[in-house]
């Protein structure tokens, strides 16, 4: 029958020591070395116990129990601290799983800011930036809060930068209003100009030669009031617009 010496019972113990990571110095492990480590361990400590209890049970001279029992004690004493370095090191594992959870729903959330998002402009969808809905914005809310002037700039500066933007005709548009607003009829109309050449199929075409019509009153010009207002109702005819240009025209 095999006895369980203190020597051989330390070098077992020495063994299974050896297979632990440099836990003080050594870092957070990745996932998949974790789990083996920490499997590692509780076989190791598993297989220690079982080997010691079976030796205590089939020891038939009682002194050599005794001395059995002692290193028995000494072992559960090892044991005792494996198992706080497996839980120190699940614990450990179960911190870098939810770090890297929190920083991949932090990276999602960016991406989504910079992500084009889809928006209802004149009854159309168009993926617009967010750096370019926030410029438009910001320049329509100072058109809104009646400072033209900055407003003129802002919308200036946005069909600069974003020529095919969705927003792109509306902002000209705003941009001729803006003028208006300022009692610049001249800029006005070269304004709402470009609305009408380069956005003829937008709903602020009709729009934009109705405000034209207003600039020529504006500067005692009948003649060319009359044939912007003409030239809207033969384009765009069944436009709000076109109707209020019908009721500005001189009856036959």
């Amino acid at each position: 029958m095999m006895t369980f010496s203190k020597t051989g019972l330390a070098a077992a113990l020495l063994a299974v020591f050896a297979t632990l990571p440099p836990h003080a110095g050594a870092g957070l492990l990745d996932d998949d070395e974790a789990r083996r480590a920490i499997l590692d361990l509780r076989g190791k400590v598993d297989a220690v116990t079982r080997d010691v209890n079976a030796r205590i049970d089939t020891k038939a001279d009682k002194t050599s129990t005794l001395d059995l029992i002692g290193q028995h004690d000494q072992t559960q004493q090892d044991i005792a601290k494996l198992r706080g370095q497996i839980e120190e090191l699940a614990n450990e594992l179960a911190n870098a799983q939810k770090r890297q959870k929190d920083f991949y729903i932090d990276l999602d959330a960016r991406l989504r800011k910079l992500e084009p998002r889809e928006v209802n402009i004149d009854g159309k969808e168009a993926a617009v930036e967010p750096s370019e809905q926030n410029s438009y914005d910001a320049a329509l809310q100072q058109f809104k809060a009646g400072d033209y002037k900055s407003a003129a700039t802002a919308l200036d500066a946005f069909v600069k930068r974003y020529p095919d933007s969705a927003y792109a005709a509306n902002a000209q548009y705003w941009l001729g209003n803006a003028y208006y607003a300022q009692r610049d009829c001249k800029s006005a109309i070269a304004a709402q100009q470009v609305v009408i050449k380069t956005y003829p199929d937008s709903p602020k075409a009709a729009d934009a030669m109705l405000n034209m019509a207003s600039c020529y009153t504006e500067l005692k010009d009948k003649v060319g009031a009359k044939k912007t207002l003409d030239a809207l109702v033969a384009k765009y005819p069944d436009s709000a617009a076109a109707q209020a240009a019908r009721e500005r025209l001189p009856k036959k």
